[in-house]
């Protein structure tokens, strides 16, 4: 189902149409602009600290954690490159808020259409990065694992210290490269749910993130307002992997366009063993 624009599109097999057709309707429904409800925020000028109605819906205990979460990225960012926001203010809005903001399409995603309960997920984080949005959701849903997969030492260090910093017993932090861990039995096919924020475009993401999908379980890719012809572009990846996409949901945001999607694909088989292919590979030669 599409809920995109104020329009509903079912987009779920057998429904005869072409990929090309999804896309077109799509399209049309983004030629009527919505106005969308932005969330107000509220600043207390001691503290700089934010109100938002996702916010608020977080315990006292998980709002510590979130602005110590804050606190350790601002200050591991001035001898590291984590992300190129610098304000408290802005950390909150665009990055604890989208990651906030994906939640809910994970939960209504996976139990429409792959368990009876979403409180106990097995989620990785592939491209953790500075940790958005896995310690977010972390955070926020204390009954799911979370993986938080990077490549690069340094992140990994501050991953780590972050982590025990909050004390989230929740979450275990892997340093590999995505196209290793997908051929690692370990980790193959061994998660209910797979993330990813800023990472790549979505024909590498495919074959960087369904090989960790178990059958049955979705990959949720946060991507920007306009991601038709990018969605499009991967559809043959998204099949090569066993996969089909499931629904492209907006969700309101603080960025210039006022929304940002969650890209959602059901694992519906598993992946031929071919994939992923070697490191460097999907990044140079997208399916």
């Amino acid at each position: 189902m599409l809920l995109c624009g104020g329009r509903r599109f079912n987009v779920l097999a057998p429904i005869p149409l072409s990929f090309g057709t999804f896309i077109k309707h799509l399209a049309t429904s983004k030629s009527s602009k919505l106005s969308l409800s932005t969330k107000s925020f509220t600043t207390a000028a001691s503290a700089k600290i934010f109100s938002s109605s996702r916010f608020e819906a977080l315990n006292s205990g998980r709002k510590e954690q979130v602005h110590l979460y804050i606190d350790s990225l601002l200050e591991w960012n001035q001898r590291m490159n984590l992300t190129a926001v610098r304000e408290e203010s802005e950390v909150m809005e665009r990055h604890v808020e989208d990651s906030l903001s994906i939640i809910d399409p994970i939960r209504t995603s996976y139990l429409s259409h792959c368990g009876a309960s979403s409180e106990n997920l097995n989620l990785v984080d592939v491209g953790s990065g500075a940790g958005l949005p896995g310690v977010i959701l972390a955070i926020a849903c204390p009954g799911w694992k979370v993986t938080l997969l990077e490549s690069m030492n340094k992140r990994c260090s501050f991953l780590e210290h972050v982590v025990s910093q909050i004390g989230l017993s929740n979450v275990r932090v892997k340093r590999e490269r995505a196209e290793k861990l997908g051929q690692d039995v370990s980790f193959r096919e061994s998660f209910d749910v797979a993330v990813a924020r800023a990472v790549a475009e979505m024909r590498i993401l495919a074959e960087y993130c369904l090989p960790l999908v178990r059958t049955g379980g979705i990959f949720v890719a946060a991507k920007g307002h306009d991601p038709q012809e990018e969605v499009q572009s991967a559809e043959r990846a998204i099949q090569l992997m066993g996969a089909s996409l499931l629904e492209i949901r907006c969700v309101d945001s603080h960025s210039k366009h006022g929304q940002r999607t969650a890209i959602i694909c059901l694992k519906d088989k598993p992946t031929p063993k071919k994939y992923p292919r070697d490191p460097g590979t999907p990044a140079k030669f997208p399916l």
